[in-house]
């Protein structure tokens, strides 16, 4: 049984509404839930907190971060 590919922009599209997590490239980890984004990956979050330890160590609320500044996201 053949199965499809999955994209990138499949996962992002599947998440939208949900928490992510976000690893940028200066080792922040930030999540919160995925309002937008497009196709520099540019992320809109809600909710967004910075995570340490497991800790939150900041609350942001609503933050936009650059798609040239995103490691990975992590849906869930």
């Amino acid at each position: 049984m053949p199965t499809t590919p999955v994209k990138p922009y499949d996962v992002l599209t599947q998440s939208l509404n949900s928490v992510v997590l976000v690893g940028l490239k200066d080792g922040h980890i930030i999540r919160g839930r995925l309002a937008g984004f497009d196709l520099h990956v540019n992320l809109v979050l809600e909710d967004a907190e910075e995570i340490q330890g497991g800790e939150v160590k900041r609350r942001y609320g609503r933050m936009m971060i650059r798609g040239d500044s995103v490691l990975f996201v992590s849906p869930g």
